[in-house]
């Protein structure tokens, strides 16, 4: 016989988790600091979750909306600024992280090579960091760009989760048949969690459920 279990489901957030969430990302968060080098990477002393994804997939904006701040992390227009790791203080008990983008169109291939080793080195070493949160744009789906990005996070063996950004500018049900087509495409991946989160920082969807999301894996209380 088999009994009901308390366990959250994967990809499955309680009305609890949400308000808890909500109030942990509604706490002060503030710049750190940018490394450029692997030695500048402040102690490993709170738990991590980092962002990656291709230039110009939304990763300042999906931070900015997680903590509600507008210029946080600062978003361009010009793909491929974020050439540094970037770190973010929340309340104190979580840094969240937003690493070099990548397919950048308008960079040399010793620039590119610099930040993206910088990005591996950081995701090799990083014995506080509990999730990567990678960043699909929901429009264009996984592309042949994302598959160095997917291998190297395997090859890490580092938990990471797809995140489909900018949703809202897809028609009505368009986005849940990325987000099924996204998890099928990453189901035998070793290291990719199997749930596929669906955003648009514009308009503020999926966005409690990321909180609730980051606050479970990272295991960060309220007390």
């Amino acid at each position: 016989m088999e009994y009901p279990s308390d366990e959250p489901k994967v990809g499955e957030y309680s009305d609890a988790e949400i308000e808890a969430a909500r109030v942990l990302f509604s706490r002060q968060a503030t710049f750190v600091l940018g490394c450029a080098k692997i030695e500048q990477l402040p102690d490993p002393d709170l738990p991590e979750i980092s962002f990656a994804g291709r230039s110009n997939v939304g990763k300042s904006s999906l931070i900015n909306a997680l903590v509600g701040m507008h210029k946080l992390a600062r978003a361009s227009n010009e793909p491929g600024r974020t050439r540094e790791v970037n770190f973010f203080d929340l309340d104190g008990r979580l840094r969240l992280v937003d690493l070099p983008g990548y397919g950048w169109a308008k960079a040399s291939k010793t620039t590119v090579k610099k930040f993206q080793d910088l990005g591996r080195d950081y995701l090799r070493g990083r014995v506080t960091l509990k999730r990567v949160y990678l960043l699909i744009d929901a429009r264009h789906g996984l592309k042949k760009v994302d598959d160095e990005a997917l291998d190297a996070l395997d090859l890490a063996a580092v938990s990471y989760q797809i995140v489909l950004t900018k949703a809202d500018k897809l028609k009505k049900g368009e986005a849940e048949k990325v987000q099924a087509a996204t998890l099928k495409a990453i189901a035998k991946r070793p290291a990719a969690y199997p749930a596929v989160l669906v955003t648009s920082s514009e308009k503020g969807f999926g966005i409690p459920e990321l909180r609730a999301e980051i606050m479970r894996t990272t295991g960060v209380d309220l007390a």
